[in-house]
């Protein structure tokens, strides 16, 4: 009886658990339903914008290049020897008549020495032939001899004379070939580069030492192959130095390849600069722009219009509030800006910044260049394709 009664005492405390545990959830439900719904709030996204212009806007190609000197000598040795002396250095200013390397001169001075001899013994051969020659001559006169002798005597003098201007020759070739040993600098410039040093043996024509003469710079740049008519024929060419960003400089393409480099496969091209500054030294790292008008109309666009859908390429229109996504043809790149061929039109209103948080139908506001918003212009949607 006792252990009965102590059982259904135990049982009391779960039923009571069971029992606040309904009554939580009831209240639960209770509330809710006596709760109003929450109204979906459409959200409004502040976008910046602009209303499109079409126009013959100046379509510009722009390629890096290097400034150089127009004309570039890679001087060398007119004689073989081992160099024994250098004398300038790389970035050296030099003038016309100094002395840039020396050879050294001892089998030269040798050569030398054995022309001067030659030389020597040719003039002492043709005194003796021409006074035998004039001796003979009077007893011809005097009818000694016999004129088979005359004749003979002539004919060595003739000889002898032959002679002399072949050791004469031979005495100045050899004097210039001296004259050799010491490279000379025949235009005023600047060393640009060593290919040689001190103890090197070269052979005749080896260039060793390469000036630059100071007169015109020009720009060298690599054109592709898609592009090299449509350049041809554009004549506003401007320069920027990187060292100079402020300062434009007026080029004209003076030369281009008409074979394409076998590794790059472009073609190179070759700037002359008109009046460049002092500022401007070789090497010098520039972009030149090749800028010209276009036929036609065309629209431009900021690049932070441009919106890639998937393999698309498009623009965000505002119309009525809300925006669409227009998919444009490209024409090309100007600048910071590209050219839109089809898909919108004058008058139109795209958006410029935000392009990557917008969805079709999205209702937006504009931005003003302070940063308030203003109203949005309702435009025709039915708008033709620019040219």
């Amino acid at each position: 009886m006792l252990n009965s009664e102590n059982t259904r005492i135990a049982r009391i405390p779960a039923y009571f658990s069971i029992a606040s545990r309904l009554a939580a959830a009831g209240m639960v439900v209770f509330l809710a339903s006596c709760s109003k719904p929450v109204e979906k709030v459409e959200e409004i996204r502040p976008v910046r914008a602009i209303v499109l212009a079409a126009d013959n806007v100046a379509v510009a190609a722009e390629f890096p290049g290097e400034v150089r000197p127009r004309i570039e000598s890679r001087l060398g040795f007119r004689v073989g020897g081992k160099i024994v002396t250098r004398k300038v250095d790389v970035g050296a200013m030099v003038k016309k008549g100094q002395a840039l390397m020396q050879l050294d001169p001892q089998d030269l001075q040798l050569m030398q020495a054995q022309a001067n001899a030659g030389l020597k013994s040719a003039e002492s051969n043709l005194a003796l032939a021409k006074a035998e020659f004039s001796r003979y001559q009077d007893l011809r006169q005097k009818n000694f001899v016999s004129q088979a002798v005359i004749d003979a005597k002539e004919t060595a003098y003739k000889a002898a004379l032959a002679s002399y201007d072949q050791a004469s020759a031979a005495h100045r070739n050899q004097s210039n070939q001296t004259g050799y040993s010491t490279l000379i600098s025949d235009v005023d410039g600047v060393v640009t580069g060593i290919d040689a040093e001190v103890g090197q043996v070269v052979a005749p024509g080896t260039p060793v030492v390469r000036v630059a003469q100071l007169g015109e710079k020009e720009i060298v740049i690599s054109i592709p192959e898609g592009k090299v008519d449509k350049l041809r024929q554009v004549s506003d060419v401007k320069v920027r130095i990187w060292a100079i960003p402020d300062r434009a400089i007026s080029g004209k393409l003076r030369e281009l390849s008409p074979m394409a480099d076998a590794a790059t496969r472009t073609y190179t091209a070759k700037i002359t600069l008109s009046d460049p500054p002092a500022e401007v030294r070789l090497g010098m790292t520039a972009v030149v722009t090749f800028a010209a008008r276009t036929s036609d109309a065309l629209v431009k666009v900021p690049l932070t219009a441009i919106f890639q859908d998937k393999a698309q390429t498009a623009v965000w229109v505002v119309e009525n509030g809300a925006v669409r996504l227009a998919p444009v043809q490209v024409a090309g790149p100007t600048g910071n800006d590209m050219l839109i061929a089809s898909g919108i039109s004058a008058g139109q209103t795209i958006v410029t910044a935000g392009v990557n948080l917008l969805k079709p139908g999205q209702k937006v506001k504009i931005l003003g260049d302070d940063g308030i918003a203003k109203d949005v212009p309702k435009v025709a949607s039915n708008a033709g394709a620019a040219k």
